[in-house]
């Protein structure tokens, strides 16, 4: 559910109030009773941060936030308190709220109003309304005199990029296969002024796609791979930051079957591609000064009469061949192809997400974005301290040669999976042989979709990595 996000010209009076204070001190002047007061600090001793008060009329909830902390985790706090103030709001069946800051920092205001709107998302297409269940939070006006509408216009801008790109997620293949993802991408980068080429298939046939056009083989719908660029004249840089995102928008595992148990989700395959979108959207849309590029490569990965089968050779759009020993590592085969068609826009950095492999999810759970990197040390450790910040944060994964071993062929030049140790190590390793320019791989194959809820991040698609490329390229703005 998208919620308008506006300024309020005025103190609140009679409307359902947030008041955000640090301890009891700010509780004064703040109208309420002796006993709602008692009620509220009693609460707040027994460990309850967000504390309702009904007034029948209207609703007050008091948040408590904290003095301590790094600033990362204060902020994240913050966010987390903003989901549990929206499930409030929803209970008590509030429209619309507004956030009167009594004792925050501007940052925990705008990081506790992210979290309550990213929260109040739902994906209801597909179900009949059930207005005792559905979500009833429409607006939220912010009383705080030190954020200004610029401020406000990039919340909105980016909370709707997660929107975006979780509705991508969510979208089944049904609605959602290669030739629409491309459309849709297309219809953002109309709505935010980037330029969007789309190449079809007799396009990737010319360029020598072959580890695209293998994958689809199996599929009765033609593959895109989808180029989004954002080229202010105001650009700080000169060769660009590169996004690739893979954008499997149904992965069955091809000829070498997944389990039932391991399909119901796979939807969210795309979600690279989608977190792609989504931030190229944010960056365009609030017009950073920073020369960026998406590129997204997107086809299922079915198993029909054609597919590709284990034992086959491919040649990539960079030459190289490679010996397909399991079609279920389909993602890195299109990542491939685009990474090596990377190189045409001699890019300052490339920077692939992807929900690659099941070890790195196995490795960390949804808690992180496993990360590795070649030569790009500083920007990688940059990117880290942006996913503290923004707590889409990244475990850094070895990236030594000694794990390429483990792909060398016999008969070709790789094969596209190693052995039964460090997968999601090698299936980097894999991918960074067609890279020529600094480098970072993330494989968000744990948080990019979630079976139950954790906090603002919601169920189901995450809109992992958009937040975190949004503000990295505002870094390098700054």
């Amino acid at each position: 559910m998208n919620t308008l996000l506006r300024k309020a010209l005025r103190k609140p009076t009679a409307a359902d109030t947030i008041f955000l204070v640090k301890d009891g001190k700010d509780l004064a002047n703040l109208n309420f009773t002796n006993d709602e007061l008692n009620y509220i600090k009693r609460q707040h001793r027994n460990n309850h941060n967000v504390v309702g008060i009904n007034h029948y009329k209207n609703m007050l909830i008091v948040v408590f936030g904290e003095f301590i902390g790094t600033r990362s985790a204060r902020m994240e706090t913050y966010r987390m308190r903003g989901d549990e103030t929206q499930e409030q709001l929803n209970k008590a069946r509030v429209e619309r709220a507004v956030v009167f800051n009594v004792n925050a920092d501007k940052e925990e205001m705008l990081a506790f109003t992210e979290g309550l709107l990213l929260g109040n998302y739902s994906f209801s297409k597909y179900k009949k309304r059930d207005k005792k269940k559905d979500n009833t939070l429409e607006q939220v006006d912010i009383y705080d005199n030190d954020i200004t509408e610029e401020e406000m216009e990039e919340l909105r801008i980016l909370t709707d990029a997660v929107f975006v790109a979780r509705d991508f997620v969510n979208e089944p293949v049904a609605y959602l296969n290669a030739t629409k993802f491309a459309e849709e991408m297309q219809a953002l980068g109309k709505k935010a002024n980037a330029k969007v080429e789309v190449f079809n298939k007799k396009k990737l046939e010319s360029l020598k796609m072959g580890g695209l056009l293998a994958v689809n083989r199996g599929s009765v719908d033609p593959p895109t791979f989808t180029v989004i660029e954002w080229k202010p004249k105001n650009a700080k840089n000169k060769k660009p930051f590169v996004f690739v995102g893979k954008g499997v928008v149904y992965d069955t595992g091809g000829l070498s079957l997944k389990p039932t148990s391991s399909m119901d989700t796979m939807k969210s395959d795309m979600a690279g591609g989608a977190a792609v979108a989504g931030a190229m959207y944010a960056i365009a849309k609030t017009k950073l000064p920073v020369y960026v590029i998406g590129l997204v490569p997107a086809t299922d990965n079915r198993p029909d009469g054609n597919a590709y089968t284990p034992g086959d050779v491919i040649t990539m759009h960079d030459g190289t061949t490679v010996e397909v020993l399991n079609t279920d590592a389909e993602g890195r085969m299109i990542l491939a192809d685009a990474l090596s068609y990377a190189k045409e826009f001699k890019p300052e950095l490339v920077v692939d997400i992807a929900t690659l492999t099941g070890a790195a999810a196995r490795a960390i759970g949804p808690q992180a974005i496993v990360g590795m990197e070649a030569k790009a040390d500083d920007d990688f450790e940059h990117l880290k301290r942006i996913g503290s910040r923004s707590h889409e944060r990244i475990v850094e994964f070895p990236f030594w040669d000694e794990y390429k071993e483990s792909l060398k062929s016999k008969i070709a030049d790789l094969k596209n999976i190693g052995g039964v140790d460090a997968g999601a190590i090698t299936a980097g390793k894999f991918l960074e042989h067609f890279t020529s320019y600094p480098y970072i791989h993330l494989d968000i194959a744990a948080p990019a979709f979630l079976e139950k809820k954790s906090g603002y991040r919601g169920v189901g698609g995450t809109g992992v990595g958009v937040r975190l490329f949004y503000h990295f390229i505002k870094s390098k703005a700054e």
